[in-house]
């Protein structure tokens, strides 16, 4: 069984900062992309940022760029979100994502997510 645990969530001010992490457990043998994606009350979930395992190649959704980085630590099976200049429209719950999860029994999950942080940007 692989698991999906995030933290770093809570309230934070317009304009301040919040680092999200998230580390996969289990037996894992290898893991394709990981990333975050959120959802704000009455909206749909969106993609926030995602990163491959093998060339770190990294995707954003354009009203983060700029502002959230991803980063990845394949040694720990853990994946960063630095999130900063936050605004209130960031608020949401925010989940971990682990696609193409290969365990060493040879089993493949295709994704897995984690149970989401909620984020508030509010003074």
């Amino acid at each position: 069984q692989v698991q999906l645990v995030e933290s770093g969530g809570g309230l934070v001010q317009p304009g301040g900062s919040l680092r999200l992490s998230c580390a996969a457990s289990g037996s894992i043998s290898s893991i394709y992309a990981m990333g975050w994606d959120r959802q704000a009350p009455g909206k749909q979930r969106e993609l926030v940022a995602v990163i491959t395992g093998g060339s770190k190649t990294t995707n954003y959704l354009d009203s983060v760029k700029g502002r959230f980085t991803i980063s990845r630590d394949n040694a720990k099976n853990t994946v960063y979100l630095q999130m900063n200049s936050l605004k209130p429209e960031d608020t949401a719950v925010y989940y971990c994502k682990a696609d193409r999860v290969v365990t060493t029994t040879g089993l493949t999950y295709l994704t897995r997510w984690g149970p989401g942080t909620l984020v508030t940007v509010s003074s």
